[in-house]
């Protein structure tokens, strides 16, 4: 591979990418410009093809928590590749790797998590919940409970059945989503649907919308409500104090299984090692993947409370699976990132060094003129770019600004996402105050420029 980077230039390594069909890519325009060639990675820090050092202010894809180049995770999973490198755990097998996890993970979680299961990606563990959510309602004898609901922008996967799950418009139009069965309801973005309301009213109205479509639907039709506790690529939308409790006594009172889909707010990124800890939100499944192993390997987890897995249990197979649920090797990486994570004691490094600094730089943004608000929790967090500061007003069309921004902050070397017109930010757990002080100088220096681009002074 060395020998490879010395040999390759940045336009054969594009001209070879030109076979590659990208995820969540505009391929016309990428046949345009070409693809930007990343070749290794140090800690928080990114470097190109060119030689340009490039700080990542997105942990890869939201998953990157303990930060580039490990060295004990190259050797625990070498260790783990030479002495058993695959072998399923399909019809009554284990191994060591998934078998340590599985404790760690319920000693880790909240107490009503006594059971582990395993996939590859978020996408493939939420399949995996509505599989799982249908049998147990169908072994409790109301088939009819099948419909789960939940909310626009929310982000659940890309699978036919996650991308259903999910309230993502663009995902839904091309593919004839969401397939039957699933139903979407407002979102608990105060900033965007809630002005003329306080937070704490606004919390209240936008979890009622749950109650108002399961009555709807009729209560004994619907199965589950899933939602993120803070929605990621949505937006980064933390919902107000009160919306998680009043969401959770609808949940009891009509009879809803809950579903927590922890696989961006997971393993310390909001400063709790989860964000239902934050919340209070007591799940009856927890979605894990991206910082389990912060995204050296990969692997998802899907938690199961004790309610649901006596009623799946009860039954014979549950016939469900993939050739590497529970892979040897991610599951070793597993082990090892969270042991980094504790003994680093990065999550308590986020809640209360590097979250509330970064909080406090943002706020300092407030100042400029296309900034609307900021909203963050731990390393986690948002910045809207808006017309108008008092109305919320956005620029039209809606997404035009975002991508300038974006592409302003690639020049400088740095990573953010876009979402719409609100700017992302969510960067390895390993970040220091200097590193939060130098994605602010860059950022605000891409801010300047989209505001000379679109004329603001």
């Amino acid at each position: 591979m060395t020998t490879q980077t010395k040999r390759n230039s940045t336009a054969e390594w594009q001209a070879q990418d030109r076979q590659h069909l990208h995820p969540f890519t505009d391929h016309a325009e990428l046949g345009r410009v070409g693809a930007k060639v990343i070749t290794r990675a140090e800690g928080t820090y990114l470097y190109d093809s060119d030689g340009n050092k490039i700080l990542d202010a997105f942990a890869g894809l939201w998953c990157v928590n303990i930060g580039y180049g490990r060295k004990s995770i190259a050797e625990v999973a070498r260790e783990q590749l030479l002495e058993l490198p695959y072998y399923n755990t399909f019809f009554k097998t284990t191994h060591p790797p998934v078998a340590e996890l599985s404790k760690l993970l319920v000693e880790m979680t909240p107490k009503q998590f006594n059971h582990v299961f395993y996939g590859l990606s978020g996408s493939d563990a939420n399949d995996t919940i509505v599989r799982m959510v249908r049998t147990y309602w169908n072994l409790k004898k109301q088939p009819k409970k099948k419909t789960i609901i939940s909310r626009w922008n929310g982000y659940h996967g890309s699978t036919m059945v996650a991308a259903s799950l999910g309230g993502m418009n663009y995902m839904h139009e091309l593919a004839d989503l969401p397939l039957p069965g699933h139903s979407h309801i407002r979102q608990p973005y105060w900033y965007g649907e809630g002005k003329d309301m306080s937070p704490e009213d606004f919390g209240k109205a936008a979890a009622k919308a749950l109650e108002d479509r399961i009555l709807e639907l009729g209560a004994e039709n619907v199965a589950a409500f899933i939602g993120e506790p803070i929605q990621g690529a949505g937006g980064v939308i933390i919902p107000p104090a009160t919306y998680w409790p009043e969401i959770q006594k609808i949940c009891r009172k009509y009879d809803l299984l809950l579903i927590a889909d922890e696989v961006i707010c997971g393993f310390g990124r909001t400063g709790y090692m989860f964000a239902s800890e934050y919340y209070n939100i007591e799940a009856d499944f927890m979605t894990l993947a991206k910082g389990l192993t912060s995204g050296y390997m990969p692997l998802s987890a899907i938690m199961v409370a004790d309610r649901v897995a006596e009623v799946l249990n009860s039954f014979g197979d549950f016939n469900h699976g993939f050739t590497y649920s529970g892979h040897p090797v991610s599951c070793a990486v597993a082990i090892e990132n969270i042991r980094i994570i504790r003994e680093e004691k990065l999550v308590e490094n986020v809640r209360d060094v590097t979250g509330p600094y970064l909080a406090q730089r943002l706020a300092e943004l407030q100042d400029h003129p296309l900034v609307g608000e900021v909203r963050s929790l731990g390393l986690m967090a948002a910045i809207e770019l808006v017309q108008d500061k008092k109305t919320h007003k956005t620029f039209e069309p809606l997404g035009k600004t975002g991508t300038i921004c974006r592409d302003h902050c690639v020049k400088n070397n740095l990573i953010m996402r876009a979402t719409r017109d609100t700017m992302l930010l969510s960067p390895p757990l390993t970040w220091t105050r200097d590193h939060v002080d130098e994605c602010i100088k860059l950022f605000r220096a891409a801010l300047d420029s989209t505001a000379k681009d679109l004329g603001v002074k």
